[in-house]
Parts: structure tokens; C-alpha cells; sequence
């Protein structure tokens, strides 16, 4: 018999766990369904729109990040370069370009198959791999789509760190 076969019970909702982390941190939410909520979070360059979602038939929590940034048509083409380049540098999550609304979004899932349940530790960690990632790329995307550079030159740019105190 295969363990497919079983039907586990989970105790809680993942998004209840989401709702606290959210409630702890002081951060606007919104609780639009059972299975999601949304999340307004400041960062250094804008404001970011975090999206859960438990998708119960895969077992897996879903978090999209998004930032006012509006990708137009003449640019997709270099945006979808750049998110190549950033993509490949990521080791969790990636970036994506919802084509319909010229939105760039980071994205991540978090599989919790076989009853497994979400930790506070766990949404938070996942919670700062999508801020610091959107904060690290958010000037590279700001390159690329106003101020009309390369994804090459934009994430060289936006990359760049200095070394030593001045």
C-alpha cells in the first residue's frame, strides 16, 4: 500500500499561522478568503505586497511579492533578460513577469506534504528571502524599465557593493 493512499488531517490552516506572524510584526493584512491573505510590508526602496495562498490539493504555501513597478511593452523583452540574470543567482525562489498587468513578482512555495505543519520560523524565513531579494533587484528592475538600461548594466549596478567606510 502506498502512502499516497492515506489521508492525513491537518490540524491548522497555515494562513492562521501567517495571520499571527503578520499581527506580531504591526503589518497591514488582509484576510480576503480562508486560504489567503494579503500582507503590506515598508522596504527600503517601496512597499511590498505579499501574497499567501494555501493551495491544499498540492500541499503547498504559496507566497508572490509585488512592487509598484509597471513593465511596459517596449521594455518586456529586457525585464525578462533581466529576470533571467537575477534568477540564476537566486537559491530560493524566483522572479517572474506576469505578462497580463507588466507586473514583476518574486515568488516561492513552501511544500508541507504528508500533515506537515508551518512554523512561525519558517513563514518568516520565507517572508525575508522575498524582501531581500525584491530589495536587492528593485534598482536593477528600476534601471531596466526607466532609465532604459541593459539587464547586464542594471544588475552590475544595482549589485555593486562597496567595500570599507568613507
Amino acid at each position: 500500500m502506498s502512502l499516497i493512499e492515506f489521508e492525513f488531517e491537518r490540524p491548522d490552516n497555515p494562513v492562521d499561522t501567517i495571520e499571527t506572524v503578520a499581527a506580531l510584526n504591526d503589518w497591514m493584512f488582509e484576510r480576503s478568503a480562508e486560504d489567503e491573505i494579503t500582507i503590506s510590508v515598508g522596504g527600503t526602496w517601496c512597499d511590498y505586497h505579499i501574497s499567501f495562498s494555501w493551495m491544499e490539493e498540492v500541499e503547498a504555501l504559496h507566497l508572490a511579492c509585488a512592487f509598484d513597478l509597471k513593465v511596459t511593452e517596449p521594455r518586456k523583452t529586457e525585464v525578462v533578460r533581466l529576470l533571467a540574470l537575477a534568477n540564476e543567482q537566486l537559491w530560493m525562489g524566483h522572479f517572474d513577469l506576469w505578462n497580463q498587468e507588466g507586473v514583476v513578482m518574486f515568488r516561492q512555495s513552501l511544500l508541507l506534504a504528508g500533515g506537515a505543519d508551518a512554523t512561525p520560523p519558517q513563514i518568516e524565513a520565507m517572508l525575508a528571502n522575498a524582501l531581500d531579494s525584491c530589495e536587492r533587484y528593485y534598482q536593477a528592475f528600476q534601471f531596466v524599465v526607466w532609465a532604459g538600461k541593459s539587464a547586464t548594466e542594471a544588475v552590475a549596478t544595482a549589485l555593486f557593493e562597496t567595500a570599507g567606510e568613507a
